[in-house]
Parts: structure tokens; C-alpha cells; sequence
């Protein structure tokens, strides 16, 4: 008899409870220990990202934007084979905003390899 390894399923669940709940540790569970990130916004540009390799660089990441004071919410997200990409809306208790456009590669139904654009409000929040 033959048995076949069905591939980790990458779990979305704990994307939604880490991201809504400022649960950096559980967001950092998600990453392969030799994963990559890539952030793109307004003052690191394509040309020149802000790179972290490994859990190390991408936890401290994790841990300054969850531990601010600003809610998080998870607006979509789509798994598709070893890939992932999310949608993730913020707002810092002054009302400014930020959205964030993330795709990432999955092995093991972990992340390995991830590029997250982020879009600040630039004029200041709504009144």
C-alpha cells in the first residue's frame, strides 16, 4: 500500500486571529524559518525595499507594527497551491489609515518568500 504526504495547508484561521488580534508570535508561526520579506511603500520604493531574511529580522518587524496602538483588520485573503495573498486594512486611533497588499509563496504551508506593498493616507484622516 502506497501512501501519499498531503502538503500542509497554509492556515488562514491563524493570518485572521494574528493579524485582528496584534498577535505578532502567532503571525511570526506562519513564516519558514528562512523566509524573506520585502516591504514597498512610500519611503522604500521598489528600486530599494526594506528586505528581512529570517525570523529573527521579520519578528522584530512584526513585533513594532502589531504592538503599536492601531486596529488591524484581515479584508481578504486567497490561497491558490504555494501561494497566498491578503489584504490587510489599519487605522491609528487619529483616524489615518494604511492598506496593505501582500503576496507570498508558501512551502510546507508556511511563508518563504513574501512582498507586501503598503498606501498611507497622506492628507490626514477624515474629518
Amino acid at each position: 500500500m502506497t501512501t501519499t504526504a498531503t502538503p500542509a495547508a497554509f492556515d488562514t484561521r491563524a493570518l485572521r486571529e494574528g493579524i485582528e488580534h496584534r498577535d505578532a508570535e502567532a503571525l511570526l508561526a506562519l513564516y519558514a524559518e528562512d523566509a524573506e520579506l520585502r516591504m514597498v511603500d512610500r519611503k522604500t520604493q521598489p528600486s530599494h525595499p526594506l528586505v528581512m531574511h529570517g525570523l529573527e529580522e521579520i519578528g522584530a518587524m512584526l513585533g513594532d507594527i502589531y504592538g503599536r496602538e492601531m486596529t488591524h483588520k484581515l479584508e481578504q485573503v486567497v490561497v491558490q497551491g504555494d501561494h497566498v495573498a491578503f489584504m490587510e486594512s489599519c487605522r491609528y486611533p487619529d483616524g489615518v489609515r494604511v492598506l496593505m497588499a501582500s503576496m507570498a509563496d508558501l512551502r510546507d504551508g508556511r511563508i518563504v518568500d513574501q512582498t507586501s506593498i503598503q498606501a498611507w493616507d497622506e492628507t490626514g484622516p477624515e474629518q
